[in-house]
């Protein structure tokens, strides 16, 4: 009975012992084999990284920035112009541009002579209200050091953050320097796509400057045009030139905009069939008298705005041809905060299924940039209103 029992009792942990040892033993005789496979496939990289280890003059990079040039190297090896490899800091304030608005405290960066990183905190700002001087010297953030030439992205990023999250920065003030802890709280902080003015050789023409394409640039762009009409502008100039686009979805509702009814744009990814996107009711603009300035690099979102007017007949494009980009990129944000960004898929205007790689969009008003006679072009719009 007893001799029962204790088999009872032991047949248990037999069995895990034996599972754990068949476990051993497999992981031993796989191991090798993996990683065998994976020398395989990149016999060159392994080979080239244990010459760099055994055989180079310097040590060998960070772990981390061996691992991003890799990418980088990927990447370019894919040999797509519009696939790439974002890092971090680069990745958080394209992010923050994009979406036209960031958690920050308020402070324009600027150098002092010695290089150093100084704070211009703007009226009312968190920074201000905090008790930040005009001039300070930025030393640490969150326990981040900032030196003499540190870089201003680097500084950016780690400013920014959550909307109402708290901050430590550590400041010293002329002529001392003595460091100086300061708590701050985070305020949302928008960054305008979109700047207005009246055109100075006729004030009834209204000039509105479009940077980038981000989330808020709809709206700021009926802001703009509400502005300069009680100013006294009753035609417009939708100015796109140097814009490289932005989100498709903010380009397709800032074309709505302008648009009665209609297609602005067809998008199709691998695969998939193709998708239309359509005004689904008149734009609150859509009845302004309105030209579109362009060049070689207007591009991406800003070429579905401007391509969508044009092929609807609702605005002339004036200046020079522009980039022809139709790809859409699809942006997968990594574990690090970086960010890949990959050409998923093309986009097109009504009719012109080709696309417009190579081509760019074509200007009813070609005209040549003057630096020496800005007012060149704008004169070229009004003559096309008119």
């Amino acid at each position: 009975m007893k001799f029962t029992r204790s088999i009872r009792f032991i047949l248990p942990f037999l069995a895990i012992l034996v599972a754990l040892m068949a476990a051993f033993t497999l992981g031993f005789v796989v191991r090798p084999y993996l990683e065998e496979t994976a020398a395989e496939r990149f016999p060159l990289l392994e080979q080239s990284l244990s010459i760099l280890r055994t055989s180079g003059i310097k040590e060998m990079p960070a772990a981390k920035a061996l691992e991003y040039g890799l990418i980088h190297g990927a990447v370019k090896a894919y040999d797509d112009p519009f696939t790439s490899f974002v890092e971090p800091v680069q990745n958080e304030l394209q992010t923050d541009q994009l979406a036209g608005m960031f958690g920050g405290i308020g402070a324009r960066l600027d150098r002092d002579p010695q290089g150093y990183i100084i704070l211009l905190p703007f009226p009312d700002s968190p920074a201000a209200q905090a008790g930040i001087n005009e001039g300070e010297r930025l030393l640490e953030v969150d326990g981040e050091s900032f030196l003499a030439n540190s870089p201003f992205n680097a500084a950016q990023a780690a400013l920014r953050g959550k909307v109402g999250s708290r901050i430590k920065v550590t400041v010293a003030a002329a002529p001392d320097y003595a460091p100086r802890p300061v708590e701050i709280r985070r305020a949302e902080m928008p960054i305008p796509s979109t700047s207005w003015n009246l055109y100075t050789g006729d004030p009834t023409l209204g000039i509105i400057q479009v940077n980038i394409i981000a989330a808020t640039t709809p709206g700021e762009i009926e802001t703009a045009v509400a502005d300069l009409q009680e100013r006294g502008a009753t035609r417009f100039v939708l100015d796109l030139r140097n814009n490289g686009g932005g989100l498709l979805e903010a380009g397709v509702d800032t074309a709505r905009l302008f648009l009665e009814d209609g297609i602005v744009m067809t998008q199709q990814y691998r695969d998939r069939s193709p998708e239309e996107f359509k005004v689904t009711r008149p734009g609150s603009l859509s009845g302004i008298p309105l030209a579109v300035l362009v060049n070689q690099n207007t591009a991406s979102a800003a070429e579905i705005i401007a391509g969508a007017l044009q092929n609807h007949g609702r605005a002339p494009l004036v200046g020079a041809r522009t980039y022809g980009k139709d790809k859409i990129q699809l942006v997968f944000q990594l574990k690090d905060g970086s960010s890949l960004h990959v050409s998923a898929a093309r986009w097109w205007l009504p009719g012109k299924e080709e696309g417009i790689a190579g081509a760019g969009l074509q200007p009813e008003w070609p005209v040549q940039e003057d630096p020496n006679n800005p007012a060149g072009l704008f004169n070229a719009a009004l003559e096309a209103l008119r």
